[in-house]
């Protein structure tokens, strides 16, 4: 590699964004909506799915879990696509598979062809969201990470607060066949954009083996482990429905973390966490997962359980944690200035202080006082995040930036779906205890909720604080590298494991 990557002294203003790669983010942040807005968009819907098709409610909730398992089988082979075949045409070929899929769905005449049509949009999805994340970090050559990811974190932010109250409307004025409507306007103009705004893919690597025994491996453990803690919900952890899955997906985990570690070129390389920021940035994604997905399962609820909204009405009471990630967009150009720990660490802190009212006081605290702690909270989750994803990719090669991006999204993906069944548990738990007394039952859980969120503080601390080091590759290296052949990266992971 030629070229030699520069960073400004810690607490610099570093310039801005290069208009191409500000662009470039936007286009694909257009197609990443599509997908983040439509899980939380087709919960609403799914009443109406079983009135019309006549399904029951066991039957109907594989309209999401389907979509869900496909999505977390598809996200182990991002990585690989994205070095074989470019990542500018699996993005695009992820886009018309998730559009392919939601014309379908639009156009199911049963269940099982609605679920089958879900199947095909989670593989489109499960490709997407990492595929983006590399285009990104390619595109920013290891600069002004932090603000780029201030650009495109904000739909995976606002979506689950937006969702319901988009789902909301559409089915109060169409059919529940809109719900998958939508996407098709918002995919034709992001595959027509990213045509034209996308750099070209070079030759890729015709001769890279997928890792076949791998995915084998690593899909169907993922897939076990998130069908098992989705059951949970419904009964509690201790039951063969939830146990038996996640048991046989860990036991798949662990044979593939045996057999990656031997292989030259597995699906996911686990040597990434030998790098001592990307393993810290891992296991706070995952904790994440109790701290912001686990809650959002109790905010609605708590809004409609406790304060007697509608679905529309407790979408609305939810818009002020979307103002918060609004407000906390200027975080990633601090992240970028003095580095993702003590950043991380202040989201945290807002993330508690805006939990706080809904854990003390729960039914009777004014309304305008729980949407101030929502701005909190979410200006907090938001600051965090963005910090996190920082600290993931900051100390990685050109050639790592792949394999982390499954990485990450398989952390988010499986501890999102560890802290909603966690939470759901407690509060269903809480509710039995409680003879009934739902502000009770839910002022105890989030009381929860608040102590999983202080378990983050102790990865935090292993974040660098300081601004980017000085690395191997600059922004031309990493063009070059995009989709070239490109030496072992465990020599390179070996020497930066205790960063």
């Amino acid at each position: 590699m030629s070229g030699t990557r520069t960073s400004p002294a810690p607490g610099a203003k570093p310039p801005g964004l290069d208009r191409d790669v500000l662009t470039r983010a936007l286009v694909l942040v257009l197609g990443a909506v599509a997908p983040l807005l439509d899980s939380t968009v087709v919960n609403v819907a799914l009443r109406d799915l079983g009135q019309d098709l006549h399904a029951g409610v066991g039957t109907v909730q594989w309209v999401s879990t389907g979509y869900l398992l496909a999505l977390a089988m598809a996200v182990p082979l991002s990585g690989w696509t994205v070095e074989r075949f470019g990542a500018r045409r699996m993005w695009l070929l992820s886009l018309l598979l998730f559009l392919g899929g939601s014309l379908l769905c639009g156009a199911a005449w049963n269940i099982g062809a609605l679920i089958a049509f879900r199947v095909v949009q989670g593989v489109g999805g499960g490709l997407m969201i990492p595929i983006m994340q590399t285009l990104l970090m390619r595109s920013a050559g290891g600069r002004q990470i932090g603000r780029l990811i201030a650009v495109v974190s904000l739909p995976a932010l606002v979506a689950p607060i937006f969702g319901p109250v988009i789902g909301g409307l559409v089915l109060s004025h169409w059919s529940w066949r809109w719900i998958f409507y939508v996407n098709l306007p918002i995919c034709l103009a992001a595959v027509a954009l990213a045509l034209r705004h996308l750099p070209a893919d070079g030759p890729g690597r015709p001769g890279l083996r997928l890792d076949v025994r791998g995915l084998l491996l690593l899909s169907p453990a993922l897939a076990a482990v998130i069908y098992g803690l989705s059951s949970a919900g419904g009964g509690g952890f201790v039951r063969v429905q939830v146990l038996a899955p996640v048991a046989c997906g860990a036991a798949l985990l662990a044979v593939y973390a045996r057999t990656a570690l031997r292989t030259p070129a597995p699906l996911i390389d686990l040597r990434l966490f030998r790098v001592r920021s990307f393993s810290a940035s891992s296991a706070l994604l995952f904790l994440s997962g109790l701290a912001m997905f686990g809650a959002m399962l109790l905010l609605p609820l708590y809004y409609q359980q406790v304060r007697g909204q509608g679905v529309v009405a407790a979408g609305l009471l939810l818009a002020p944690q979307g103002v918060g990630s609004l407000l906390a967009r200027g975080a990633g150009g601090l992240t970028d200035r003095i580095g993702p720990r003590p950043v991380v660490l202040g989201g945290i802190a807002l993330t508690a202080l805006g939990t706080v009212p809904f854990a003390f006081g729960v039914r009777h605290t004014d309304y305008w006082v729980l949407g101030a702690a929502l701005v909190v909270r979410g200006a907090g989750l938001s600051a965090a995040n963005m910090a996190v994803m920082v600290g993931a990719f900051r100390d990685l090669a050109p050639d790592e930036i792949p394999h982390a991006s499954s990485t990450t999204r398989i952390m988010q993906q499986v501890g999102g779906s560890f802290g909603a069944a966690v939470l759901a548990v407690i509060l269903q738990r809480e509710l039995a205890g409680s003879g009934g007394q739902a502000a009770a039952a839910y002022g105890h859980t989030f009381t929860w909720a608040l102590g999983f969120t202080a378990l983050a503080v102790l990865p935090a601390l292993l974040l660098p604080s300081a601004g980017r080091p000085a690395g191997p590759a600059g922004p031309a290296d990493v063009a070059g590298a995009a989709d070239a052949a490109s030496p072992s990266s465990t020599e390179r992971t070996k020497g930066r494991r205790d960063r």
